[in-house]
């Protein structure tokens, strides 16, 4: 007998609602009005905040869908911002494997959230060691476009950097150029050898370089190099269409030993980027229009 199926409130639908309602909405810095009565979050704000559709949650709540993909578990669990151990009994509960040691993780710990949304008008995202997108603030949707659109085995910035075939991923809407876009290609595929060394074993990681190397000839021609390095900064100028070009420096800092990189965007301090940048957040984002992509 399968205990989990048949405890009562210890089901995937009921964790999922039992876990919604002890987060509180400030937690995941979305606003309090004096007329609200949920004590946790709405299902409308998971739905957003694991960018799955209100109809999908309210189906996993009351049982009607109970095999969600693991990208959708993954997000869940980050909306959720639940603990590792939370986040395995989320995996084993959906009839998943969680995340083992030595593999790449996309679970953002909840005080690294917390710190994150807490980031105010700040653009800033997050993707894991192998350059997978997991997470971004409305400030980067805004100065970017807003990347919800694209499928979420497809929101890698390596693929969006050394396209393949005649779909190429765009994670954002806006033209966006480098000051060395040979270093920067350069720094990408070497961070990408490092992630192989610390993670030799995962399948995802193996995948993304097989496809790449022979899709890109660009990028198999820099994998043959060899090097051995961390992206940690660049400097970009994004073609925004309400506000401008605007010039950011790009800075990727890193948690520990998940190597998640938390990619932030600032523009110096009282310069014309810099009111671009607020100009911007104020404008709001835009989902991204490719007829390819669809929304989970």
């Amino acid at each position: 007998m399968d205990i989990m199926t048949t405890t009562p409130g210890a089901g995937l639908g009921a964790m999922i609602r039992t876990w919604r309602n002890r987060l509180p909405p400030s937690a995941a810095a979305l606003p309090v009005g004096p007329a609200r009565r949920a004590v946790g979050l709405r299902r409308e704000e998971l739905a957003e905040l694991a960018g799955v559709s209100v109809d999908y949650v309210v189906r996993l709540e009351q049982g009607r869908a109970t095999t969600p993909s693991a990208q959708v578990v993954a997000s869940l669990a980050r909306a959720l911002q639940l603990s590792t151990a939370e986040r395995d009994h989320l995996y084993r509960l959906a009839h998943l494997i969680p995340p083992v040691d030595g593999a790449i993780s996309d679970h953002i710990p909840p005080g690294v959230h917390r710190v994150l949304t807490r980031l105010g008008d700040v653009a800033v995202a997050v993707f894991a060691a192998d350059w997978q997108l997991i997470w971004w603030n409305r400030s980067w949707a805004a100065l970017f476009g807003d990347p919800s659109s694209v499928p979420p085995q497809l929101r890698n910035f390596a693929r969006e950097r050394f396209p393949v075939g005649t779909s190429p991923v765009r994670l954002g809407l806006w033209p966006v150029t480098e000051l060395d876009r040979v270093a920067t290609d350069a720094a990408v595929v070497s961070d990408l050898r490092r992630a192989t060394g610390r993670f030799p074993h995962d399948t995802r990681l193996a995948e993304l370089i097989r496809i790449l190397s022979t899709g890109n000839q660009r990028f198999a021609a820099l994998w043959t190099n060899g090097t051995v390095a961390a992206h940690r900064e660049d400097h970009k100028t994004i073609e925004h269409p309400s506000v401008g070009p605007v010039t950011v420096d790009c800075d990727v800092l890193t948690d520990g030993d998940s190597e998640l990189k938390i990619v932030v965007m600032t523009a110096v301090p009282g310069s014309a980027d810099e009111t671009k940048v607020r100009l911007a957040a104020i404008a709001g984002p835009r989902v991204t229009t490719n007829s390819s992509h669809t929304r989970r």
